[in-house]
């Protein structure tokens, strides 16, 4: 039973980590959105026609879209603004650019694989489930505690 007590007490201390974790988490995967992000933005027209390359439909309202997603996603996710919800369409990012250009390199980052995509996606996965933790606008505007 001793053992068993020591496990709770450690369980209990480490759910302070939980929300500096989700903090760190967040940061990380919204730097990580923030130069692809830029780039699009930066010459919209060639993300349009690389978009069309590779048969999506309508490439330049998808690159707008995608764009206009990920920079958004970028300021949402180290706010902890409606965590939750951007992760949606930020997952739906990720599985497209998964399949359209990743998925055929394997899976090793180093070879341009669905690697890193899958990575995030997971992450957003996290967040879609547990929210931005206590260190966020989201736990600032949203929390139910009074």
């Amino acid at each position: 039973m001793k053992c068993k007590n020591v496990y709770l007490e450690f369980l209990r201390l480490t759910e302070y980590l939980q929300s500096l974790g989700l903090l760190l988490a967040r940061i990380a995967v919204g730097y990580g959105f923030y130069e692809p992000a830029m780039m699009k933005w930066k010459d919209i027209g060639s993300v349009a026609e690389w978009f069309g390359s590779m048969g999506i439909p309508l490439p330049l309202l998808h690159a707008y879209l995608a764009a206009t997603t990920e920079i958004v996603g970028v300021v949402f996710l180290i706010l902890g603004f409606m965590t939750r919800l951007i992760s949606i369409p930020l997952i739906v990012i990720m599985i497209v650019a998964i399949f359209t250009v990743h998925l055929s390199n394997g899976f090793s980052a180093g070879s341009n694989g669905f690697e890193i995509p899958l990575y995030y996606m997971l992450f957003l996965l996290i967040f879609l489930s547990h929210g931005a933790g206590k260190f966020s606008l989201d736990s600032l505007l949203f929390s139910n505690k009074e």
